[in-house]
Parts: C-alpha cells; sequence; structure tokens
C-alpha cells in the first residue's frame, strides 16, 4: 500500500514536481549549451522561450485572483510549457513569429486621413465633407495653401524617374569607365 499511495501523491501533485523541471530546469540546461554554440538558430529558440516565460509569469502575477479559481490551470501551463520547450514542436518560435514579433516589430499603419463621424451630421464621411469642415474651421486662403502644397508635391514626383530608368542611365554611365569590361561575365 505503501507505493500505491505514493503514485497517488506523485500524480496528484505531477504539475508542482515537473512544472519546474520543464519549464526552469531544462531551458537553463539547453540555454547554457546555446550560448556554447556556434548555431544562432539554438540561441534565437530559446531567447523567444525566455521572452514568453516572462509574458507567462507576468500574466501569472497580473491575474493571480482569477488564476486561482482555475483548477485546471497549472496543467494547462505545464503542457504550454512543454510545448513551448520541446524541440519537437518548436512552439515558442511559433508563437514568437506569430502573435510577439508582429506586436512588437510591425509598425501600426495609422490613417491620417481618418475624419471621425460626427453623429450630429447626416453628412457622409468622404472626401468632400471633409475638404468643407477643413475650410469651415481653417478658412478658404488655408485650404488652399493645402491644395498647393499637395499639387508641388505630385509634381516633384512625377518628374522623377523610375527605378528602371535609373538602372539603365547607371549602366549607360558603367559604360564610360575604362575599367569596367562589358565582355567579361560574372
Amino acid at each position: 500500500m505503501g507505493s500505491g499511495s505514493f503514485l497517488k501523491v506523485l500524480a496528484k501533485n505531477f504539475d508542482v514536481l515537473a512544472g519546474p523541471i520543464i519549464s526552469l530546469a531544462y531551458p537553463l540546461y539547453a540555454s547554457v549549451r546555446a550560448i556554447e554554440t556556434k548555431n544562432p538558430v539554438d540561441d534565437q529558440q530559446w531567447l523567444t522561450y525566455w521572452v514568453l516565460y516572462s509574458f507567462i509569469t507576468l500574466f501569472e502575477l497580473t491575474f493571480a485572483p482569477i488564476i486561482e479559481w482555475l483548477p485546471f490551470w497549472s496543467y494547462a501551463k505545464l503542457f504550454f510549457n512543454c510545448w513551448l520547450v520541446l524541440p519537437w514542436f518548436n512552439g515558442a518560435a511559433y508563437v514568437y513569429d506569430h502573435f510577439v514579433r508582429p506586436m512588437f516589430v510591425n509598425r501600426q499603419i495609422v490613417n491620417i486621413w481618418y475624419v471621425p463621424r460626427n453623429d450630429k451630421s447626416s453628412k457622409p464621411d468622404d472626401v468632400l465633407s471633409a475638404a468643407e469642415r477643413y475650410i469651415e474651421q481653417n478658412g478658404p486662403e488655408a485650404f488652399e495653401k493645402l491644395i498647393s502644397k499637395s499639387t508641388k508635391s505630385s509634381k516633384s514626383r512625377t518628374t522623377r524617374r523610375s527605378i528602371l530608368e535609373e538602372a539603365e542611365a547607371e549602366r549607360e554611365t558603367w559604360g564610360e569607365n575604362p575599367f569596367y569590361d562589358k565582355n567579361f561575365r560574372h
């Protein structure tokens, strides 16, 4: 009966016993090994794991009163950490590439032409109504200045050469270079 009760205790507290080994001990060992290798792939794997582990820890600290009421949280966290840690799944790289990186690296595009809809007016939000509101707020002179600035910038854009034209011009200038051999193939 002694070994049966030991197995019951072990099964009941599996998350408490396996959690630190899976979440901390193995990643620590693998991180030290990754530092000692020249391969940048394993460095990235473990750096991303530690970033995600930090997010999980911050989430737990922030929502601790709510998480205490979830009986399955410790097991869900254990399985999620297994998925992140084990190299067969490569979960840390997946989560980082699909969720964390877009949030921090990719810049948000802000629409500068957005004019919020005013509930007071029944006019639709289009360019003409936005122009009318701009004239009402700033006057017709400011609107004409704005238009003249935009036409000047559009004229300067049309006088620029395209990338293909610039490449052709560069190729022609290379022909004039006495050190350039046209017959030489790379």
